[in-house]
């Protein structure tokens, strides 16, 4: 049975808190969910289902991304099925999402990008969110204790998903940590990286550096941080590593996600010959070149 609560945003808030969604889930449902009562202007309960694809309707013809169109959608079937109650949700089609191939930077680039950075603790966070291929917001998440320097590894605590996985940590990185947490006389329950406040960094604030360093660096190439996670991804598969690897290390719940990484990797990974090849290499036999 259904109900109409006094504070839907308090009772969304709970909601998403009781399944262990994180804080930005929570306020992205409440903010989309806003944006959709402010445009039907009507009470919960007079809300019908043609209201919604009125409102998805509308965000279609502005050329709103089939991403952020699934948000929306995911956002108001959250309030009416999981907190409402209104099971009559679930039927209403995702916008359909077109692949992208992503944005990935080659290995003399990231060279380039990080020689670009003069602050050394801005140097290793780019380094460390490349090596490891840690999204941007676990990097911020970061606490000493989570890194075990000796077997250079660490621990993604609640990541997404709610679950905890294994990075590596380069072992040309160890020094570099080692030394800030030194200077820094960081204890095991210190977020690693922190401001001149102590205040952890903003996610915000890891884009601004990326986005000065592509600048200065001239590479040519809008990077963000998920850029040099894909770039892990790819770079990893180049070196021979398996998509099973890869998809543990990037926490991937399917290999599916992970297989996109062989299309961003060298053209040289392609080990299969074409079969005209090997039968003019059979025959001994040249092709006859002709004008086209």
């Amino acid at each position: 049975m259904s109900y109409t609560p006094i504070d839907w945003k308090s009772s969304v808030e709970k909601e998403c808190k009781r399944r262990n969604y994180s804080e930005r889930t929570s306020e992205t449902y409440i903010y989309c969910i806003s944006r959709f009562l402010n445009f039907s202007r009507k009470p919960l309960d007079k809300i019908s289902k043609k209201d919604v694809r009125i409102f998805l309707e509308n965000l279609s013809k502005k050329e709103r991304a089939g991403s952020t169109m699934n948000v929306y959608h995911m956002a108001i079937r959250f309030l009416f099925q999981e907190v409402l109650d209104k099971r009559i949700w679930i039927d209403i089609k995702y916008s359909k999402v077109s692949e992208k191939i992503p944005i990935v930077l080659t290995k003399d680039e990231i060279k380039k990008l990080a020689n670009s950075i003069e602050n050394q603790k801005h140097k290793l966070m780019i380094e460390l969110l490349y090596s490891s291929g840690l999204r941007v917001s676990e990097l911020v998440n970061l606490t000493v204790k989570d890194l075990d320097i000796e077997n250079s590894y660490g621990w993604v605590r609640r990541g997404k998903g709610n679950k905890d996985r294994l990075f590596i940590i380069a072992e040309s990185l160890k020094p570099k940590i080692i030394r800030l947490i030194s200077e820094k006389n960081l204890s095991p329950e210190n977020c690693f990286f922190s401001n001149n406040k102590k205040e952890k960094y903003t996610t915000r604030t890891i884009q601004q550096i990326l986005k000065k360093s592509s600048r200065k660096s001239k590479i040519g190439k809008n990077v963000n941080p998920h850029a040099l996670r894909h770039s892990f991804a790819t770079h990893l598969i180049e070196n021979g590593y398996s998509v099973s690897e890869v998809q543990g290390l990037l926490g991937h719940k399917s290999p599916e996600t992970t297989l996109i990484y062989l299309h961003t990797a060298a053209p040289t990974l392609i080990k299969v010959k074409s079969p005209l090849d090997e039968l003019y290499q059979d025959q001994n036999i040249e092709p006859r070149s002709k004008a086209l």
